[in-house]
């Protein structure tokens, strides 16, 4: 069965898109930790990070790093970190959080900020503007 980043990717399920190429997928997660809370997923669907053969590896990684400029000129954070889990949903992805403290990054089951639909349109097409500059 696909999973839920499958049928983004598919266009099955809409997503506020940040970025995207041939390969990799990035959009807001409806589940936010952060303000800006963004997932760069791999566009194949692999469960396990340390599955992904190696070019597609080092291409998610340079992916989320332009991603993360683009953010970090909209989102007003120190910085913004990188986490990869990868339990939740089984499909390659890693977070990119705008963070002032180590107290904004945690992942408690329910979100941390409540951002409406019309803010996460928003914030995605201000976010994208800044990664495609």
């Amino acid at each position: 069965m696909a999973s839920i980043f499958t049928k983004i990717v598919n266009g099955e399920i809409p997503c506020h898109k940040i970025a995207e190429t041939d390969k990799y997928l990035a959009f807001l997660d409806v589940r936010p930790q952060t303000y800006g809370h963004t997932l760069c997923i791999t566009k194949e669907e692999i469960d396990y990070i340390f599955d992904v053969e190696d070019e597609l590896y080092a291409g998610l990684w340079l992916f989320a790093k332009h991603v993360a400029k683009g953010l970090k000129k909209v989102v007003p954070c120190k910085r913004v970190c990188i986490v990869v889990i990868g339990d939740e949903v089984r499909h390659t992805h890693v977070h990119l959080l705008p963070f002032n403290s180590m107290e904004d990054v945690t992942f408690k089951p329910a979100p941390k900020v409540n951002i409406s639909q019309e803010e996460m349109r928003d914030l995605a097409a201000k976010i994208a503007a800044a990664v495609a500059a």
